[in-house]
């Protein structure tokens, strides 16, 4: 081969494997952030049903099944939830032996594969908690949106708003415990969600522009009548909270933030997406490039909104150390930087957005110590 044409063949060649890679990192960017609603984040693994009996299930023997707390396991056609882990429980080495709470719909049987998820809850709030609602549609630049809202007495308004591979109905861990405190709950869909309108791109964008969504329920309050707003988001929902805190024409009717498994460096959190996902590391810097060529999404507007100089209202931050997908070492600076107006509730061994299931009673407690001074 002449040199001239040997040279050809090679630049070709590497432009061919550029493209490729290109397009690999696309896919990778596309794949991680199409986490739908109510589907089970990539990395949860799956668990075999073992066996069952009165008040008790067998599971599969693995971090996940050993994690401590109360937790919904599902599949489709089934949901249940289970408590504990029982200790004492003759069993075999590779299974671990749990409390069974009640299983909503479905049938368990020896065989099933399920995987654990934070929603403890399914249905509305009615259904699931004997509460009191009303289906609201709440109008959104997409189109309209659908929510509960369960009355209160007071004219502080709580609004909910769930995060990554969950729905509306992953709120209603917490609904018993703001029901009690009388405060109205206006618990949000947004873009992407069944019922709601569809991102115009099918992707999520990590709460960079699914806000817009949460600043349409806070006009909506405020027409209808909430005098001070509280933002409680979870994961994602909680980046869309400190967006909507800082930017929102209505910002200075929110009184408070709560901010559970919050994601704070989309980065990081698109990295661990695509991780789990099983994307090879050479393609991680190009699926985030790519994810942000594709969605806009810009670090610089979730840092201002983050910064603890920007924040102006009391804050509770409930986050852990196990927590895969949106790391808690921002969390941690955050409450550090502003100690007398950020608090920082801990939570050890709970996956993302899972720090109810693990220790529901704390969870509640410093929950209820925050919300009290608010209302």
């Amino acid at each position: 081969m002449r040199p001239a044409t040997a040279t050809a063949a090679a630049v070709s060649t590497v432009i061919g494997v550029g493209a490729a890679a290109v397009a690999a990192g696309r896919l990778a960017g596309d794949a991680a952030l199409k986490a739908s609603p109510g589907r089970p984040l990539p990395g949860d693994p799956r668990l075999t049903v073992h066996a069952t009996a009165a008040g008790q299930i067998t599971l599969t023997r693995c971090l996940a099944s050993l994690r401590p707390g109360v937790y919904g396991i599902e599949s489709r056609g089934l949901h249940a939830v289970v408590g504990p882990v029982l200790e004492g429980v003759p069993h075999a080495a590779d299974t671990v032996v749990r409390r069974l709470e009640r299983v909503g719909h479905g049938i368990l049987v020896p065989g099933s594969r399920v995987r654990m998820t934070p929603q403890v809850h399914t249905g509305d709030p009615t259904t699931a908690l004997g509460l009191d609602f009303r289906d609201e549609r709440i109008p959104g630049e997409l189109g309209f949106l659908p929510a509960w809202f369960v009355p209160g007495a007071r004219d502080t308004w709580l609004i909910t708003v769930h995060g990554l591979g969950t729905t509306r109905e992953h709120p209603l861990n917490v609904m018993e415990l703001l029901a009690g405190l009388q405060v109205p709950v206006l618990d949000i869909t947004y873009r992407g969600d069944p019922g709601a309108p569809r991102s115009p791109d099918g992707l999520g964008h990590l709460g960079d522009s699914e806000w817009r969504d949460l600043d349409a329920a806070i006009r909506y309050a405020v027409r209808y009548g909430a005098e001070r707003l509280i933002l409680y988001g979870w994961s994602t929902g909680a980046a869309m909270a400190l967006h909507a805190a800082a930017n929102s024409a209505h910002s200075e009717r929110v009184s408070g933030l709560v901010l559970d498994s919050p994601v704070l460096d989309w980065e990081a959190t698109l990295r661990a997406l695509a991780t789990a996902r099983r994307t090879p590391n050479p393609l991680l810097p190009l699926a985030v490039r790519a994810a942000q060529g594709r969605t806009g999404l810009h670090g610089d507007r979730l840092l201002q909104a983050a910064d603890p100089r920007q924040l102006h209202v009391p804050t509770l931050i409930i986050h852990g150390p196990d927590d895969t997908l949106a790391s808690w070492d921002p969390s941690r600076e955050l409450a550090a930087l502003r100690p007398g107006l950020i608090g920082l509730h801990a939570v050890a061994h709970a996956p993302h957005a899972a720090m109810w299931n693990a220790d529901p009673t704390g969870y509640e407690e410093a929950l209820r110590r925050f919300l009290v001074p608010l209302m």
